[in-house]
């Protein structure tokens, strides 16, 4: 049976991100944070009034958390670890994790906490220099950052816990995979990983990208170079719905916010990010917009924990 479709044409917030990614609901505030990689910026988009402020960072921002019992502040990971953000655009490192030989040619990318504040981030690979993604966790409880994963991995993206936090889903991009794991929350511990979502054997073309959970479980995986978000049932691993975004190539995250967790926010990036081809930015003139998607009465998400750090 064929997905149900929705179709988005109007972004809500025409960013012009080269690489938009990492959207985060603040609900006390009422915003909408996210970070454009490639130019080392944090957006903070007012979701009442429309308004934007801007943060600019020396060094690539490619994750963000709200932090626990600090109202307004985030946590985040850079492209070398893990960070507390300033306003003015610095930033206090609480772990540098990466060899020294490797962090010219690698990345940290993706990251997301669990329910006790933990960070869980992915680098991303170098075939050319033999390095390979792997998944990290920083423990605020300890201040131990370990790897919980060696990989090797390709593109370390979309992360999220499913309802009862027992299972914790991870993306590997370039291979098309989502991957699921048994989850111990108490001691945060991953184990036996597997294939959840193929997307190749299900027909897709482009990458997964980021993702979001939803209140019964579904995983929310965005689709880089496929103009669309699917919704994938992990029972049976495929999608019962595509949000479509016709005038965007590279659909890069979503995370669900407002009042009651029914709007999906999502993130895009131009069509020249990452070595793609600038002149598909005519095809797709919102690629790098951000976007909402109105669900109400439909689905409903989680919101997304905070560091405890």
């Amino acid at each position: 049976m064929s997905p149900q479709t929705i179709v988005v044409v109007e972004p809500i917030l025409k960013s012009s991100c080269t690489l938009g990614e990492g959207p985060l609901y603040d609900p006390a505030t009422a915003t909408l944070h996210f970070v454009d990689i490639v130019e080392r910026k944090v957006y903070h988009f007012n979701t009442v009034d429309s308004s934007v402020v801007t943060n600019q960072y020396e060094v690539p921002i490619t994750s963000i958390a709200l932090r626990q019992g600090a109202p307004g502040q985030l946590a985040a990971t850079t492209a070398r670890g893990f960070a507390l953000l300033n306003a003015d655009g610095s930033l206090q490192y609480i772990a540098e994790p990466l060899e020294e030989k490797f962090a010219p040619f690698t990345r940290f990318n993706d990251g997301l906490c669990d329910s006790k504040g933990r960070y869980f981030a992915g680098t991303v690979y170098s075939p050319e220099h033999g390095i390979a993604g792997k998944l990290y966790k920083y423990d605020p409880a300890n201040q131990t950052c370990t790897i919980v994963d060696e990989g090797p991995f390709t593109d370390s993206n979309g992360l999220g816990w499913s309802v009862d936090e027992k299972t914790f889903y991870f993306t590997d991009s370039f291979v098309n995979l989502i991957y699921m794991y048994d989850y111990d929350i108490e001691g945060g511990t991953l184990s036996n990983r597997r294939t959840v979502i193929d997307a190749k054997q299900l027909g897709y073309t482009g990458f997964c990208d980021g993702l979001c959970i939803d209140t019964e479980g579904a995983i929310w995986s965005a689709r880089w170079g496929d103009s669309r978000i699917c919704r994938f049932i992990p029972n049976s691993g495929v999608a019962d719905l595509e949000i479509i975004f016709p005038t965007v190539l590279n659909v890069t995250s979503c995370c669900f916010g407002g009042p009651n967790n029914d709007q999906l926010f999502v993130t895009s990036s131009h069509c020249g990010a990452i070595g793609g081809d600038p002149c598909l930015q005519t095809e797709y003139p919102d690629s790098g917009h951000l976007f909402k998607v109105d669900l109400a009465g439909k689905y409903k998400g989680r919101e997304r924990y905070p560091f405890a750090g």
